[in-house]
């Protein structure tokens, strides 16, 4: 049997590899030469007799074992990277952090964040900017944010913290008024408070593959106010489980149309920072994701 512990060397080159996506990026990271990085994943393939990589003169593309293996890896590279700055926030972590977050989760982490976060460390600065806009991370100068929903490809670095569920509500009447969908089709027939960003009314994406544009008297930007309007009976609503959790269990609103099963939705981190991400970032960015996972337990 393999005992990886003697190939830490590979190991972190793999790794580094992946996250990169070339030897050179990699070497570049742990400040060694492109060769020595090939030559330590090489030696770790041959110890775990499979091949972490199909490479080409000009690509390098992981294998089903390579991903299996990165899976697995890099969530251990995070916790031992986590127990070094555990060790460090004994000393006094400053500076600014400006981050993004979309206004509807506010509520929800901001209680976590200013107890866990701006308390624990006083001698950080901290920016918060509330809006369901996609900020320019650099042009607006932010440190991170967080958003909800896929992020379009871009220069930044994105990592998916949680998915988070979704469901469609509306009011007690309304729901009995209009009875309770059970295809993409019939939901289409039914009013909505539609989520409405740039102009462009999103389409609801359900879990087997169906999709529709709603319609409906009323469009928002934030899931705060398509709450409301499915409050008040101007439609039925798609929006994310957790915020609706206190409305749900006092029965101002209900499950609608319970046999649509809606696509969970993405949240992420997004920076600029590659993998040299300042500690307090870190550190913040660890404390949503925790948050998040609790959420998205609801």
């Amino acid at each position: 049997m393999a005992n990886l512990l003697n190939e830490t060397a590979g190991l972190l080159a793999f790794v580094r590899t992946v996250e990169a996506g070339t030897f050179s990026a990699a070497a570049r990271l742990l400040k060694t030469s492109p060769s020595a990085v090939s030559r330590s994943v090489a030696r770790l393939e041959t110890l775990i007799q499979t091949r972490l990589f199909l490479r080409s003169t000009r690509t390098l593309v992981l294998t089903a074992d390579g991903h299996s293996l990165f899976e697995r890896l890099s969530p251990l590279l995070r916790e031992l990277n986590m127990a070094g700055d555990d060790i460090n926030a004994s000393k006094e972590i400053s500076g600014r952090v400006r981050f993004s977050m979309p206004s509807e989760l506010a509520p929800l982490f901001l209680e976590t964040i200013l107890s866990d976060f701006a308390v624990r460390y006083p001698a950080i600065q901290l920016e918060i900017g509330l809006t369901d806009q996609h900020v320019d991370i650099i042009r607006d100068d932010y440190d991170v944010a967080f958003r909800v929903g896929t992020v379009a490809n871009c220069d930044l670095m994105i990592r998916r913290l949680v998915d988070f569920k979704m469901i469609m509500v509306s009011s007690p009447p309304f729901a009995k008024k209009h009875g309770s969908p059970s295809t993409a089709e019939e939901a289409a027939r039914v009013p909505f408070a539609r989520y409405e960003l740039n102009g462009i009314s999103r389409k609801i994406r359900l879990s087997d593959g169906s999709e529709f544009t709603p319609t409906g008297p009323i469009a928002c930007d934030t899931g705060q106010a398509l709450k409301a309007a499915a409050r008040h009976g101007i439609g039925a609503a798609v929006v994310m489980r957790c915020i609706v959790k206190d409305e749900l269990e006092e029965g101002k609103l209900v499950e609608f149309g319970r046999q649509l099963k809606i696509q969970p939705m993405p949240f992420n981190v997004v920076h600029a920072f590659k993998h040299q991400v300042p500690l307090r970032v870190r550190l913040l960015c660890d404390l949503v994701e925790r948050r998040a996972k609790e959420l998205a337990a609801f």
